[in-house]
C-alpha cells in the first residue's frame, strides 16, 4: 500500500546522505560502509543531515497533523490528568506521588503515616518540574529517602546520556517541604541505584567507565566532597555491570555483579557500613553461566538466612537457603520447583520476603504466576499456595511493598482490557482487597474489548503464543488491519498489559498482538536460548511466521499489517523487513539496533563488550558470519521495501543515533518500490525519546498516525 499518492505527493525530496565508501576486512571478508561518517557528531555536517531528516519527515507526515491532533486529544481526554498514587508505608512515613493537570512531571510528597489518607498532611520533598525548569529533557533516577527519612537521595539525567548527578535534600518533618542542604552535594557521572549505611551518614553509590559501563562502587561521607569519596569496590571484566541495593530487612547492602549469564554478590552489614574500612563479603564466587539473586531474611525467633534463587543446578531455577554467604554446594533445595506440561519448562523468575512469607514469581505456559509460601518462627517453609487470576492473557507485579515485617502483600494486575490495578492480599488468609484502578476516562467501558491467546505455528513446528486485544465489533475474520509487536532479545518478556494510547486504533478497528517469540523469556529459559548466539535467526523467523500465520488463519487482513518494535524489536524489524518486505504494509523501527556487525567489532563502544554474552563475539569467524547474515544494514537489498518509520536519540548510550541513520539512508538507496522511509531523531534525548508525558503522547499519536496512515485509516 502507498504511503504517499498521487493525491498526496511528495513534498519534497528525501535527503540524500553523502555516499563515502569505507571498507574494513574481516576474516577475509570485505564490508563496505557508505555511511560511516554519520558516526562523527562532531562534523556539522551529520547534525545538518539530521535536522533535513527530522524536516523531511514533518513535511511527508504534514497530511496527517489534523490526526495527530485528534490522536493526542482522545490520548489527554481518556488520562485523569491531576491524581495521586498509593502510599507506600515505610517506617512513619507514606510517600507518594502527584501528578496535576498541565504540568509534565510528577511530584513527590510525604505524609505521616496515620496520616496516610490525609492530602492536607503532606510533605514536599520534590517537584521534579522545577527540576526540568531550563532543561529539554529530564529523567529521575534515584529517589530514595534515608534510613532515618531525615534526607532523600535524587539523581537526575537531564540529556539522555544516562549519567545522573546525585544530589540530597534535608527532609524536615517539620517543615513543609523539603529543602537543599546549606551546602549542597552534587556526585555526577553516576547511575542509578543506591544504599543507605544504617545511620544515614554514608551512601554507596556507582559510576560509569569510558565505556557507560556501572564498574565501581563508592562510599560517600555526608557533608564531604567527592573528591574524598572511598572506592570500595571496581570491577575490571567489561562483561559486568555493578549495582549497589540493601536486602529486604534493611540490614545487609549488597553489591550485585552481573554479565548476561553470570552473577556474583557481596554483602556488608548496614550497620558496619559507617566504618569506611568495612569491607564486603563475597557470598558465592562467580562461574560462568552460572547466575543467582540473594535476598536476607531474619525470622520470628531471630534465626538469620539468605534465600536463593539460582541456574546451578537447573534452568528453570530453584529456591535455596543457606544461613550465611557460602558455595553453591552448601546451599539447600527448599523444593519448590514448578510444575508444568510444557514442552518448555517453567521458571522461577524471583522471589519477595518478609518476615513470614515469600512470594515467588514465576513463568509458567507463558503466563505469570505467583505463589505464597509460609514462613514458620523460625523461617522455614510451610504451606504453599497460587495466587488465581480470571482472564486469559494478564500481566502481574509487586506494587510499593517497603516493608519486610508484613502479612499484607500489594500487587499490580493488568491485561490488554482492564487497566493496571492495585490489590493488597492477606498473605495469610488469602483476603484480597481492591486498592485503586487507573481510571479511564471519556466513556471507557472494559467490556466494549476482548483479549484473547492464540497459537501460531513457526516453520520448524514449534507453537508461538501471541496476545490479542482488539474492540468487541471488530470481527477476527480476515477483514481487519493489524498491528504486530516483537521484541524478542535478552529473555525479556513482553507481558500483555493495558494502554489508554492503544485505544485510538482498537476504536479504528485494528487488532493489536504481541508475538512472543523465541529469545525472549515468556516461555522459559530454553525459550529464550533458543533464539539467541546461532540460533537468533529463530527469533526473526518467529515473528514472520506469526504473522503468516494470523493471515493465512483468518485472524486479520493479510495486506494490511504493521509491524512495530525497538531497540533489539527494532533489529527484529529490520531483519524481518529483509526477510519478507512484501507483509508489512508499514514498520515501525525504535532506536533500532541495526548495525550488528559494526557495533560488536567496536568495542569503544558502550555496552559492546557485555553484549558478547548475548549475541556472540564475531571475533569468532563463525559467530562474525552468523551475524552478518541477519544484520539489517548488512542485508539491504535491491527490493521493495515498506513505508518505514524509525527514530534515533542523539544522546542515546545504547544505540548509536547513527545505526537508524544509515539504515534509512541505505533503505532509500536501494529500495526498488515506492514505500516511504521516515527518520526522526530526538536531538536533544536519548534511548526513551522524549520525556515529560505530554511530550510523551504527542510523540506516541505521531507514531500513531504513521500506522493508520500506513493501514489506509486516515481518521
Amino acid at each position: 500500500m502507498q504511503f504517499l499518492s498521487a493525491a498526496n505527493p511528495k513534498p519534497t525530496n528525501p535527503p540524500q546522505a553523502q555516499q563515502r565508501a569505507v571498507t574494513t576486512v574481516e576474516h577475509g571478508d570485505d564490508r563496505v560502509d557508505e555511511y560511516a561518517w554519520l558516526r562523527d557528531r562532531e562534523d556539522p555536517g551529520v547534525i545538518e543531515h539530521l535536522q533535513a531528516e527530522n524536516d523531511y519527515c514533518k513535511a511527508v507526515m504534514a497530511p496527517t497533523e489534523a490526526l495527530q491532533e485528534t490522536l493526542f486529544g482522545e490520548i489527554k481526554a481518556r488520562i485523569q490528568e491531576t491524581d495521586m498514587s498509593l502510599p507506600t508505608l515505610k517506617g512513619p512515613w507514606a510517600y507518594l506521588t502527584r501528578t496535576e493537570e498541565g504540568k509534565q512531571y510528577g511530584m513527590h510528597v510525604r505524609r505521616p503515616r496515620e496520616q496516610s489518607n490525609d492530602e492536607s498532611a503532606d510533605q514536599l520533598l520534590l517537584d521534579e518540574n522545577a527540576a526540568a525548569e531550563g532543561h529539554e529533557f529530564f529523567a529521575l533516577g534515584t529517589f530514595e529517602p534515608s534510613p532515618d527519612h531525615s534526607l532523600i537521595a535524587w539523581a537526575k539525567d537531564v540529556d539522555g546520556s544516562e549519567q545522573y548527578d546525585l544530589a540530597f535534600l534535608v527532609a524536615d518533618q517539620t517543615s513543609a517541604k523539603a529543602t537543599d542542604p546549606a551546602a549542597p552535594e552534587v556526585l555526577v557521572g553516576t547511575s542509578p541505584g543506591v544504599a543507605w549505611s544504617a545511620s544515614s551518614q554514608a551512601i554507596f553509590y556507582t559510576t560509569l567507565d569510558e565505556q557507560m559501563r556501572p564498574d565501581r562502587v563508592w562510599r560517600h561521607q555526608l557533608g564531604t566532597d567527592q573528591e574524598s569519596d572511598i572506592e570500595v569496590f571496581v570491577e575490571p571484566d567489561d562483561r559486568f555491570f555493578v549495582s549497589v541495593s540493601t536486602t529486604s530487612t534493611d540490614e545487609y547492602i549488597m553489591v550485585t555483579l552481573s554479565s548476561q549469564i553470570t552473577t556474583e554478590a557481596h554483602v556488608l552489614r548496614a550497620t558496619d557500613a559507617d566504618d569506611p574500612l568495612a569491607r564486603f563479603e563475597l557470598f558465592a564466587p562467580r562461574s560462568e553461566g552460572i547466575e543467582y539473586g540473594i535476598d536476607h531474611h531474619r525470622a520470628a525467633d531471630g534465626t538469620e538466612r539468605f534465600f536463593v534463587v539460582s541456574n546451578h543446578e537447573s534452568a528453570g531455577f530453584r529456591l535455596y537457603v543457606t544461613p550465611n554467604p557460602s558455595s553453591p554446594t552448601s546451599w539447600v533445595d527448599v523444593g519448590l520447583h514448578p510444575s508444568s506440561s510444557e514442552a518448555y519448562p517453567p521458571k522461577l523468575d524471583g522471589f519477595d520476603v518478609f518476615s513470614r512469607h515469600l512470594v515467588l514469581s514465576e513463568r509458567v505456559d507463558a503466563l505469570e504466576r505467583m505463589r505464597i509460601v509460609g514462613l514458620d518462627e523460625h523461617g522455614s517453609v510451610g504451606s504453599v499456595r497460587s495466587m488465581e487470576f480470571p482472564e486469559p492473557v494478564y500481566s502481574i507485579w509487586s506494587n510499593g511493598n517497603a516493608e519486610f515485617d508484613t502479612h499484607t502483600y500489594r500487587f499490580g494486575y493488568t491485561s490488554p482490557v482492564t487497566p493496571p490495578t492495585v490489590f493488597s492480599e492477606d498473605l495469610a488468609t488469602g483476603e484480597r482487597k481492591l486498592l485503586k484502578q487507573q481510571p479511564v476516562l471519556n466513556g471507557f467501558v472494559s467490556d466494549d474489548y476482548r483479549c484473547s491467546r492464540f497459537w501460531a505455528t513457526a516453520r520448524d513446528g514449534e507453537t508461538i503464543p501471541v496476545s490479542l486485544v482488539y474492540h468487541r465489533t471488530t470481527q477476527l475474520d480476515g477483514t481487519a488491519p493489524l498491528v504486530l509487536y516483537g521484541y524478542g532479545s535478552y529473555e525479556i518478556s513482553i507481558d500483555p498489559t493495558f494502554s489508554t494510547m492503544r485505544l485510538s486504533i482498537l476504536d479504528r478497528g485494528v487488532i493489536f498482538a504481541i508475538a512472543h517469540i523465541r529469545g525472549g523469556g515468556e516461555r522459559g529459559r530454553r525459550w529464550y536460548l533458543d533464539g539467541k548466539f546461532l540460533k537468533k535467526r529463530t527469533t526473526f523467523h518467529d515473528f514472520v511466521d506469526v504473522a503468516d500465520s494470523l493471515a493465512t488463519q483468518g485472524i486479520c487482513d493479510g495486506a494490511r499489517i504493521v509491524a512495530r518494535g525497538g531497540s533489539a524489536g527494532g533489529l527484529l524489524m529490520g531483519a524481518a523487513m529483509n526477510d519478507r518486505p512484501d507483509l508489512w504494509a508499514g514498520v515501525v523501527a525504535e532506536v533500532p539496533f541495526v548495525d550488528v556487525v559494526t557495533t560488536m567489532l567496536d568495542d569503544t563502544l558502550p555496552l559492546t563488550a557485555i553484549e558478547h554474552d548475548e549475541w556472540g563475539d564475531p571475533g569468532d569467524p563463525e559467530y562474525y558470519a552468523y551475524m552478518k547474515s541477519y544484520s539489517p544494514f548488512d542485508n539491504v537489498t535491491a527490493q521493495a521495501y515498506p513505508n518505514v518509520l524509525a527514530t534515533g536519540g542523539l544522546n542515546d548510550p545504547r544505540v548509536g543515533y547513527w545505526e537508524p541513520a544509515k539504515w534509512v539512508a541505505r533503505l532509500r538507496d536501494r529500495s526498488t518500490g515506492d514505500g516511504v522511509v521516515l527518520l526522526k531523531t530526538e536531538l536533544g534525548a536519548g534511548h526513551g525519546g522524549p520525556t515529560g508525558r505530554y511530550a510523551g503522547w504527542r510523540d506516541e499519536a505521531f507514531v500513531l498516525a504513521f500506522v493508520l496512515k500506513a493501514l489506509g485509516i486516515t481518521k
